[in-house]
């Protein structure tokens, strides 16, 4: 019983101690993190990794704070890995940042939204990736919502759900895309 109680009042006395540490801790380096985030919203950690220039330890504990204080936005699709995202963004708005922050769906969505209706074989002329790789990308565009498949007499017609709301998107966020390019970033 003594021993336990020993536990739990060292325990309590670490956390008031990394408290006081949290508030310096917080200035330099949590102010990175969250210029990262907004400068690349939707941005992965092993991208908020290289960008921000922290520790993998110290970035962990960074974003572990900032998602315990409500002061970001962690999405995680299907138990994989997070996106990041400042509280200003719409979830609608982090459904389509979370899958054209991808280059190659980034590609074919650029594409789609210059074609009212495209076929299969329109967008694998376009991006030039393996016919299975582009399949994979237009199930995940599909069902995020994005893109619709139309079945006609022969083909597929794949056409964008809310052109305008995607098209805002794109033109509001680009500089992150270029960000993230020059970064060397163009997965």
């Amino acid at each position: 019983m003594a021993e336990q109680l020993l536990i739990e009042v060292k325990n309590e006395r670490r956390l008031q101690s990394s408290n006081i540490n949290d508030k310096t801790f917080d200035c330099s380096k949590t102010g990175i993190v969250l210029n990262s985030i907004e400068r690349c919203p939707g941005i992965r950690y092993r991208e908020l990794l290289r960008f921000s220039g922290l520790t993998n330890g110290a970035l962990e504990y960074v974003l572990r704070i900032l998602e315990r204080t409500d002061r970001i936005k962690v999405e995680r699709q299907n138990g994989k890995r997070p996106r990041y995202f400042p509280l200003n963004i719409l979830s609608s708005e982090s459904s389509i940042l979370g899958h054209i922050r991808n280059k190659s769906s980034r590609q074919i969505v650029l594409f789609m939204l210059e074609h009212k209706s495209c076929t299969f074989s329109d967008i694998l002329k376009h991006i030039k990736k393996a016919p299975s790789t582009l399949s994979w990308y237009l199930k995940m565009l599909s069902e995020a919502g994005i893109i619709a498949i139309g079945r006609t007499y022969k083909h597929n017609a794949y056409r964008i759900v809310n052109r305008e709301l995607v098209s805002y998107v794109l033109t509001r966020y680009r500089e992150s895309f270029e960000a993230n390019m020059l970064m060397g970033n163009t997965r």
